[in-house]
């Protein structure tokens, strides 16, 4: 697998907000949101290869239960399957993070499934916003992962614009439970992450969501390894 980085830090989004982590960022991704704040794992994806034997040696380091195998888009590679069997046989707590474009036969406790809107399309590259916008929405997959796996759906929201794009999305998975909606103030500063939380907080109640801060970058800011 490619690999762009392992490190251990607090889990800065949804459920799980504040829990200890192994972070594990694949690099590769499907997709190319404009906003994305890994680009090193997207628009020039770069990272070691590593073999699943040797990222289970390096995560031995850690004194860590909850695993989040993130990207990227980790589930670009076949070898995810083998990872997470083998985190889960090592009697970890396991969260994929994932687009939700792709199906492969994973082990996951939670699975983080954050759809990209129209907002995600990068407007300024026309080659990539055709391909972007003819992956980043598929029902099957979102209807075959909520289906398998305990899962939350986490939306990017960058203006009061999205709100209404995000109820019909809700609209169309009438299965999804509300309860396991989290809206998520986009930035790449606190400032920014504040600024859109003031009116994000009412419109996520409001939604009958949840609401998430994006703690890791409230603390650190866009920086790697956090």
């Amino acid at each position: 697998m490619l690999i762009s980085e392992i490190f251990h830090s607090p889990q800065g989004e949804g459920k799980w907000i504040g829990v200890p982590s192994i972070f594990i960022r694949t690099s590769g991704c499907n997709l190319r949101c404009w906003f994305c704040d890994t680009p090193y794992t997207s628009w020039e994806p770069e990272g070691e290869k590593m073999s699943v034997d040797a990222i289970m040696e390096h995560i031995a380091q850690y004194d860590c239960e909850h695993a989040v195998v993130t990207g990227g888009e980790p589930m670009v590679t076949h070898e995810v399957e083998t990872l997470t069997q083998r985190l889960h046989t090592a009697g970890k707590v396991i969260t994929i993070e994932t687009a939700g474009t792709i199906l492969q036969d994973v082990r996951a406790d939670l699975m983080s499934i954050s759809p990209k809107l129209s907002n995600s399309t990068p407007v300024k590259d026309p080659a990539w916003a055709h391909r972007h916008d003819a992956r980043r929405d598929q029902p099957h997959v979102i209807h075959e992962l909520i289906k398998q796996y305990p899962y939350q759906i986490k939306f990017v929201v960058d203006q009061r614009e999205d709100l209404h794009e995000i109820e019909a999305y809700l609209e169309r998975y009438p299965d999804i439970d509300r309860a396991h909606v989290y809206l998520m103030p986009q930035g790449t500063t606190a400032e920014m992450l504040n600024e859109r939380m003031d009116w994000l907080q009412e419109a996520a109640k409001q939604a009958g969501c949840q609401v998430s801060r994006r703690m890791h970058i409230e603390l650190w800011g866009n920086v790697r390894g956090k």
